[in-house]
């Protein structure tokens, strides 16, 4: 027999987990695009009120229910309920739903700028169908590639995905030297002045300047740190996991916030604001490679190497990071494409669902469950995709699709602690909230700070006449939420027809 593995993990190794799962580089492009410096402001209260809080309120479920199969559904479970564990996780479902039309959309944008040096998806045709039209269905068969790869095991994909992390980390480390290099040679000089505190509370950007619209960033701000939930199981796994993770949780924080911040100033040492996004042709999707390109030409200025060769280092530096983003999301793509389901579709009793989606392939794969997913993302990409809109807006609303739906799931999660700590037959071995006032008070923080995000966006949305918009970026939560309430309502009145037909049948034997 092969010796169980008992090798416990470390603070530094929790830490580093914790820096991969949540940390994107693209979150600081957006965030400057969006706000310009006032962007920092947002990324640290969303650190304080939602990160901090919830990342150590997922670090006790995780360790309760650690031997749980289900994940968030077993969370909510213990916590709510069933049912409201299963509309729960429907919702939960749906957020990474729509994660994946928007990064398989957004991988053209990678492979146009990694071949071209710019964004040229604008361009793209397919025999008479338009641009928006042509991404769509390159996105459409591309998912059903992937989810066909999978469905076949993922051994290789899991080396491909720590190259992707070893390409973000590159990619990250990379731009802080390169601006660091450039603000030097600039004598220190922003691209973008900081005037304060105006420059930290009013965004440049004419669309953010009413109320609604700038707490919407809020969404933004807290989408930076979805996926936390996911660290909670290796609470258990840790060296003195009582002191240590929360410890590396609070840690891991802390420095995220701080390289988010830097990172949105760093923008500022080679961006100015007005000169690179008042161009036509910007959009939340491509803002990374447009900024990259900036500063790959403001440092061959500084280096004296004249309009060709600032082009060219332009075009290199937005090569370089459009590739290195374009593995990074390869990497982790296929494993987004099956991780949630299957650990949603095997995690919940089987009797919830009709026969054949359960039931695995000969790779142990829920192949079924995978190509019901594929058909709903195609649908979403046809439908964002064949709607008339351009390849602006249809980028702009894949973005804010991802942020509202990454949103939500988190008010059952964060809703459900209280019922989670109230419930007295579970055993808790690690826990941080040991007064209840304490955990009431961050339980509605939270809940009020991911509300006020959401119903901004929609009061935004309303004020402008984006009726469209709105409606996708809330089409994907209520729609399976429905689906969940609806198959738990069929489970409901099948076991009532199997109790019923069961006390019949024992009447008659008597």
């Amino acid at each position: 027999m092969k010796k169980i593995a008992t090798n416990k993990l470390t603070l530094m190794s929790v830490m580093l987990m914790i820096f991969t799962s949540t940390f994107a580089f693209d979150n600081t492009s957006i965030a400057y695009y969006t706000m310009g410096y006032a962007g920092i402001i947002w990324y640290v209260l969303a650190a304080l009120l939602f990160f901090v809080p919830s990342s150590l309120m997922f670090s006790e479920y995780g360790a309760s229910l650690r031997n749980e199969a289900g994940g968030v559904f077993s969370w909510l479970s213990n916590s709510l309920g069933t049912k409201w564990a299963f509309v729960g996780g429907f919702v939960w479902i749906a957020s990474w739903i729509i994660l994946i039309v928007s990064t398989v959309s957004k991988i053209w944008i990678m492979l146009s700028t990694t071949i071209s040096g710019s964004d040229q998806t604008g361009q793209w045709r397919l025999g008479s169908l338009d641009s928006t039209e042509t991404i769509g269905l390159l996105s459409i068969g591309f998912f059903c590639i992937v989810t066909l790869v999978a469905t076949k095991g993922l051994t290789k994909v899991a080396k491909l995905a720590a190259v992707g992390g070893i390409a973000a980390v590159v990619l990250t480390v990379f731009f802080c030297i390169a601006s660091l290099i450039l603000l030097s040679l600039n004598g220190f000089r922003l691209a973008e002045p900081m005037n304060l505190p105006t420059s930290l509370l009013k965004s440049p950007r004419s669309s953010y300047q009413s109320l609604s619209s700038i707490v919407s960033f809020l969404v933004f701000a807290i989408y930076a740190y979805a996926g936390i939930e996911a660290m909670g199981g290796v609470s258990d796994k840790m060296k003195n996991a009582k002191r240590n993770f929360p410890l590396a949780m609070a840690l891991g924080a802390f420095l995220i916030t701080m390289i988010y911040a830097l990172f949105i100033f760093l923008w500022g040492a080679s961006a100015n604001w007005s000169k690179v996004f008042n161009g036509a042709g910007v959009n939340l999707g491509n803002t990374t490679y447009v900024l990259m390109s900036n500063l790959g030409y403001s440092l061959g200025q500084q280096f004296s190497l004249g309009a060709a060769g600032s082009q060219a280092l332009s075009f290199g530096f937005a090569r370089f990071g459009s590739f290195t983003m374009l593995i990074s999301y390869l990497g982790s793509f296929f494993v987004i494409v099956y991780m949630p389901i299957k650990s949603f579709i095997l995690g919940t009793p089987k009797e919830l669902w009709p026969k054949a989606l359960p039931k695995l392939n000969a790779y142990g794969m829920p192949a079924n469950a995978m190509w019901m997913q594929a058909g709903v993302v195609s649908a979403l990409i046809a439908m964002t995709s064949f709607g008339g809109k351009s390849a602006v807006d249809f980028y702009n609303v894949l973005t804010l699709m991802d942020n509202l739906s990454s949103t939500l799931p988190y008010l059952f999660l964060v809703t459900a602690f209280p019922f989670f700590k109230a419930n007295s037959t579970l055993e808790k071995p690690v826990v941080i909230f040991k007064r209840k006032w304490v955990y009431l008070t961050m339980t509605v923080v939270v809940d009020l700070l991911l509300m006020i995000g959401v119903f901004s966006t929609a009061i935004s949305a309303i004020s402008e006449n984006q009726y469209w918009n709105l409606t996708l970026e809330l089409i994907g939560p209520i729609f399976f939420g429905l689906v969940g309430y609806v198959l738990f309502r069929l489970y409901e009145k099948r076991s009532e027809r199997l109790l019923a037909n069961s006390d019949v049948s024992g009447s008659l034997m008597k």
